[in-house]
């Protein structure tokens, strides 16, 4: 199912859509260089099996060049991961990701989206706050592979 993601500032060539298990390949790519405990394609293919879970891919032609991930639960959406490849990043492609789990959100009727960051990652936080999203409080050493405290920041949707 390609979802519509209409964005004149992207090229019409990006393509949004959900995740499938033939996205993993390019989707732990980014991973691995994103995260300093990266998921395993288990822990995605129980994701996409999760009926709470809602994960959606941006593509360039056959290229998988952002992926996001959230759960949706009662009125709650909680963003469980998003990531831009590198080679990407900076181009807007971030925003759209995470304005897309929005409107997702929406559609489920989620009231509230919630989500962790860490402390040290300030560019994401910027991304957060403009579109909307308020600091509410600290998880003391909340990622366990560096003991970074996480950041809770929420919005009203």
């Amino acid at each position: 199912m390609i979802w519509d993601c209409a964005d004149r500032d992207w090229p019409r060539a990006v393509i949004f859509e959900q995740m499938r298990p033939e996205h993993l390949a390019g989707v732990l790519a980014i991973e691995r260089t994103s995260f300093p405990s990266a998921w395993s394609a288990d822990s995605y293919l129980r994701e996409l099996r999760n009926p709470s879970s809602h994960y959606c891919v941006a593509r360039l032609g056959a290229e998988v060049i952002g992926y996001a991930g959230m759960w949706v639960i009662g009125d709650e959406a909680h963003v469980s991961t998003i990531a831009v490849h590198s080679d990407r990043r900076r181009q807007g492609l971030g925003e759209r990701l995470m304005l897309h789990l929005m409107s997702v959100a929406r559609q489920y009727q989620a009231a509230l989206m919630t989500l962790e960051v860490r402390e040290t990652n300030l560019s994401a936080q910027a991304l957060y706050r403009k579109l909307g999203f308020q600091a509410v409080t600290v998880r003391t050493r909340y990622y366990g592979d560096t003991g970074e405290d996480g950041l809770v920041m929420h919005r009203a949707l």
